[in-house]
């Protein structure tokens, strides 16, 4: 069959994942991609011939010619998009990150099967290679880190697989607007601190078993509002994350001592959408021009944090650890539910920051979030229940109308 045949073929050729993929089990471990079957099934479809009359083609040179003209054509053409477009949905956006840990290697192994766990895992390292995004945020690009341990931080957080815990308390906030000191450009975010030397802003109850003191809070931002926060709910991205660090003051004498032990940090985490306006936020916004650049620190007094807060009180928690170096598995996360609505324009402020100093080239403080990582044996409890949180309204029974006698 001549080339010009064949690509007339394959012009109206639409390609469907055959009904009996088993057929195709023995080239399992012949194969690195999906494309592969695409282009034996097409062979099927094109030609109409089975498959064994090109595995026992008696000339080799012409079955690899017949091979590779067929492959190169299916490679050239747009009709190979189609498996991939179906297996990874457009809108979602693409993390370079080991998200495939998070989401498949426990639950889709087990209920899905070894095949479809590594078909699946092929096709999002493929999308993470072809992927804009950088790899690591600029905090991390010239420092070799390879953090031990099994709770490590953000995870993908599942609806389905977290668990209602009845006994978690509601959590309690108290912040004192004048314990706020400053806010600064570390290079890699910019954080709002507090004096944190008495009980004045704390958190307690909820997961935690003592006070926590409110040392500090930060954002997570991405280049563009697709993505940015460092923790994900269903593979769902969000613009933006806000984290309020808390130390125990109880158990440690000081944040750096508690910052390296478990149970030492806990990190209320909120993650912002796009909506409508936020009014308390628009002070630090307005404040960030004069920390452009990296190391620059002005005096920020008399702010209460807990304007950042979503009014739902539900949110998930789970044992994990720092996202920046050094990495300490010493945190107790609660990651609230509910986002917070802030303006597209008040988030394009936070990309006017710098992770340069001045007089260096300038260098868009933007992406400075952590990959996702595996979630191992980990529980993610969730304070409420979930068919509360899917809005699945349950309907009273009707009472059973009595019969008189």
């Amino acid at each position: 069959m001549q080339g010009g045949s064949v690509q007339a073929s394959l012009e109206t050729y639409s390609w469907t994942p055959p009904q009996d993929m088993k057929k195709y089990s023995h080239l399992a471990n012949h194969t690195a991609m999906r494309a592969e079957i695409v282009f034996l099934h097409a062979f099927e479809k094109v030609f109409r011939l089975p498959l064994r009359c090109l595995a026992t083609a008696g000339n080799s040179k012409v079955k690899m010619t017949v091979m590779n003209h067929l492959r190169g054509i299916l490679q050239a053409s747009p009709r190979t998009l189609l498996w991939r477009r179906s297996q990874v949905p457009r809108s979602m956006p693409v993390r370079s990150c080991s998200l495939y840990t998070c989401t498949f290697r426990t639950r889709n192994r087990v209920y899905m099967g070894e095949s479809y766990y590594k078909r699946t895992r092929e096709t999002l390292l493929r999308r993470e290679e072809l992927s804009p995004r950088p790899k690591v945020p600029p905090l991390w690009e010239n420092l070799d880190l390879v953090p031990a341990g099994d709770r490590q931080s953000p995870i993908n957080i599942r609806w389905r697989d977290s668990v209602y815990d009845p006994g978690l308390k509601p959590l309690t906030i108290s912040y004192d607007p004048a314990t706020c000191l400053h806010i600064w450009n570390n290079g890699y975010s910019f954080l709002v601190e507090f004096e944190d030397s008495t009980d004045k802003s704390v958190i307690e109850g909820g997961p935690l078993e003592h006070n926590y003191r409110l040392k500090q809070f930060h954002f997570h931002w991405g280049a563009i509002d697709a993505w940015g926060s460092e923790h994900t709910v269903d593979s769902k991205c969000y613009p933006a994350e806000l984290h309020l660090v808390h130390w125990n003051a109880v158990k440690f004498g000081s944040f750096e001592d508690a910052a390296l032990e478990e149970n030492g940090l806990a990190v209320i985490g909120v993650f912002l959408k796009l909506g409508k306006h936020h009014k308390e936020l628009q002070k630090l916004v307005d404040t960030l021009p004069s920390i452009k650049h990296k190391d620059t620190l002005v005096e920020f007094g008399s702010f209460d944090p807990s304007c950042l807060m979503p009014t739902c009180p539900d949110y998930w928690t789970y044992s994990g650890s720092l996202t920046t170096p050094p990495l300490s598995e010493s945190v107790t996360w609660i990651i609230k539910k509910q986002p917070v609505e802030v303006d597209r324009d008040q988030l394009e402020q936070f990309r006017t920051l710098l992770v340069t100093s001045e007089g260096e080239k300038e260098k868009r403080m933007v992406d400075n979030f952590r990959p996702l990582q595996p979630l191992m044996n980990r529980t993610v409890r969730s304070s409420f229940r979930h068919d509360y949180v899917l809005n699945i309204q349950v309907k009273p029974k009707p009472a059973a109308s009595q019969v008189t006698p």
